[in-house]
């Protein structure tokens, strides 16, 4: 078998992952217009979607690769890449503005009104960020322009004019993570490359409602399965979005209860409601037949439960009637439903209408009908990647693959990588743990090894977390390594040649011995023996007494009567002779290198091996000069690491006062004013800025 031809960068492979069906649709772009190739429809085997949210991604997947594959038989290539679109479940939309200002009039570029649709989309996001569901996390899946104005003149398009005062307002639209992330499943199951993003009823309306058209108040209703979006239009530009969880199968199962038939029994009879007769078999087994008429009458009271409820829907979001309706989706084709929301919005039967009359402006077939309204989506999702009608189509390598971006506009290294899975240990690492013992009373804290920082590049060069990213670019990212604990064995502490005797939390203990944090250590000139009833007589001696006779008492309280008026109390403990000051010689000297900061014993102590609590004493096995640096306008000192070691400026971040666990924000990076990376090595009186940045 010949292999197939890969997909050529020009063929754009669309999926509509909808809640009864996944519609594929591959074509190119001729002459400014989608030409369609080639169209595959398979509905789901069970419900595998719920209100169009993947609930089952194995079986959708599976669904999905079918679709692809037989797209794949008729054009004899090989599809990797797909454009999808997200349905509006928990669809929320947030307006925002952003004013950019030169010092004098300049040339507007590309690059200046991206920037400026940056600021836009990140007033809209604040704007999320204030409400109820704020501790809920959403994406930003799409935004459209609602509007420019130069020096306070309104504009279409700025792009190429001169000017000095710039300003946008957008509507962005953010769905929750949840819902982004099983889209993204489904089509890994599948084996294809999620080449861009958007969001259903953005693409419904690039299909059915060209830019063009959008001066009037026009309203495209999207009526799937699961969910019913809606967008609204005027004066040239789209002002909302918004969605209802009632649509299509609210009729199927008004159907499934009145006639006790499995669910795909009751979505075949919604396409045969202008039959006189329609025979169906229901759960029991039985065969029965009912009219068209009482199959009519079942479905009056939820079809106009939908109709209202696009109409409340349509009047909230565009303050009125709008001038015309169309209507898309699978739902739309169901009989009477589009003159049940006419009446209901009190509007004109001729002003709404099904969607497909103006596909032809935007995409043509030379094999294909594409008047149809359940193309909507699958046709706009092809139309807007083609036409590059999708504001966040762009794509950003990571590590050379293509990187998962739930955003457009402004978009740092450090929120790409948290979307990519990254956290904040695989930034900054973390130093290992540290040891922290007592010897003779003195409290000593070995640091554990430093981490290794991360190399981040951007396009090559290193690169600063806070870097903005841009289309076309390439980031190539290794986390950081923790670094090991500390470990300490006795012989660190004191030495191989330690012939002293020592002790662990009490117990006699070798010099292979490996400490443990809190571990007590008691060390002695002599060797300490273990403690046994031998060395308990020679320590405590008895006084001797006769063996009592078989038949007599033991003689109870001779003990007290022979020895307390006879023995002192000191005679308890067999002292060392006069207890002198030990000679210097048997001290037993521990390492310089490990312990040079223990102090010495007090000349006043009884036993000169027993020191009182002391401060905290940090033991440095390779001392040298001390690191003195600014950070964030304050004298920071840093005391040299082991064996020199050099520090990063990821080692200054506990410093910085900064909870790099939990950031909301965009972190700024400088050493001596320049922007810098993690792991950019700081040299004696360099001036580090450690901040967040402002907003």
């Amino acid at each position: 078998m010949a292999k197939r031809k890969p997909q050529d960068s020009e063929l754009i492979f669309a999926l509509d992952i909808g809640t009864r069906s996944i519609i594929g649709v591959v074509g190119r772009v001729v002459d400014e217009r989608f030409q369609v190739l080639a169209i595959e429809k398979e509905e789901h085997g069970k419900r595998a979607m719920l209100d169009g949210q993947i609930e089952d991604i194995a079986q959708v997947a599976k669904v999905a690769r079918r679709v692809t594959n037989r797209l794949e038989e008729k054009l004899d290539c090989t599809l990797e890449r797909v454009c999808v679109a997200a349905a509006g479940r928990a669809l929320r939309t947030e307006q925002g503005s952003f004013v950019m200002e030169y010092p004098e009039v300049t040339r507007i570029t590309n690059d200046a009104i991206s920037r400026l649709e940056s600021g836009a989309v990140a007033a809209a996001e604040s704007v999320l960020g204030q409400g109820q569901e704020g501790e809920r996390r959403f994406y930003l899946v799409g935004y459209t322009v609602a509007g420019y104005h130069l020096d306070h003149y309104p504009m279409s398009t700025l792009r190429n004019h001169n000017g000095q005062l710039l300003e946008a307002t957008v509507v962005a639209t953010f769905l929750p993570r949840e819902v982004v992330e099983s889209l993204y499943s489904v089509m890994e199951g599948a084996g294809l490359e999620v080449a861009s993003l958007t969001l259903e009823p953005i693409a419904a309306l690039n299909a059915a409602i060209p830019a063009d058209l959008r001066l009037l108040n026009l309203v495209l209703a999207d009526i799937g399965a699961g969910t019913t979006d809606i967008a609204v239009c005027r004066d040239g530009a789209v002002v909302g979005y918004t969605m209802a969880t009632i649509a299509g199968d609210e009729i199927t199962e008004e159907l499934m209860r009145r006639f006790l038939i499995p669910f795909a029994t009751a979505e075949r009879m919604k396409t045969q409601l202008d039959e006189e007769r329609i025979t169906y078999r229901d759960v029991l087994g039985l065969e029965q037949t009912v009219s068209g008429t009482q199959v009519r009458e079942t479905i009056q009271q939820p079809a106009h439960a939908l109709a209202q409820e696009i109409a409340q829907r349509v009047t909230t979001l565009n303050g009125g009637v709008p001038s015309a309706l169309f209507l898309a989706g699978g739902g739309s084709k169901l009989e009477g439903i589009r003159e049940m929301v006419a009446e209901t919005l009190d509007m004109e039967e001729n002003r709404v209408a099904l969607a497909g009359n103006n596909y032809d402006i935007t995409a043509f077939s030379d094999h294909y009908e594409l008047n149809d309204p359940e193309l909507a989506t699958p046709l706009g999702i092809a139309v807007s990647a083609g036409l590059g009608l999708i504001s966040d189509s762009y794509r950003i390598m990571l590590n050379g693959k293509p990187a998962k971006l739930f955003r457009s506009g402004a978009l740092t290294v450090l929120e790409l990588l948290m979307m990519n899975g990254y956290t904040s240990i695989d930034l900054l690492g973390r130093t290992g743990k540290n040891l922290s013992v007592t010897v003779d009373g003195q409290r000593m804290l070995f640091r554990g090894e430093p981490a290794q920082p991360c190399v981040l590049k951007l396009n090559g060069t290193e690169s600063a977390p806070s870097a903005v990213v841009y289309a076309g670019d390439s980031i190539e990212f290794s986390p950081a390594v923790s670094g090991a604990p500390a470990q300490r064995t006795l012989k660190d502490l004191l030495g191989a040649d330690f012939t002293g005797g020592v002790t662990v939390n009490g117990r006699l203990a070798d010099l292979d011995t490996r400490l443990m944090t809190g571990d007590q250590i008691v060390t002695s000139s002599r060797p300490v023996r273990p403690v046994s009833p031998p060395v308990q007589k020679e320590t405590v001696p008895e006084p001797p007494r006769e063996k009592p006779p078989k038949t007599e008492m033991p003689v109870q309280m001779s003990e007290p009567r022979m020895e307390r008026p006879q023995v002192p109390q000191t005679s308890m403990v067999k002292p060392e002779p006069a207890r002198p000051e030990p000679p210097k010689v048997e001290k037993p000297e521990l390492p310089a290198e490990k312990l040079e900061q223990v102090r010495r014993p007090s000349a006043v102590s009884p036993n000169p091996w027993k020191k009182a609590p002391e401060p905290i004493v940090v033991a440095q096995p390779a001392p040298g000069p001390a690191l003195q640096v600014m950070l964030n306008g304050k004298a920071l000192v840093l005391p040299a690491k082991p064996e020199g070691a050099p520090y990063y400026v990821m080692d200054l971040l506990e410093h910085s006062g900064i909870d790099f666990e939990h950031l909301d924000r965009g972190v700024e990076l400088q050493v001596n004013g320049q922007e810098c990376a993690f792991s950019q090595e700081l040299r004696s009186r360099d001036d580090i800025i450690i901040r967040y940045l402002e907003t």
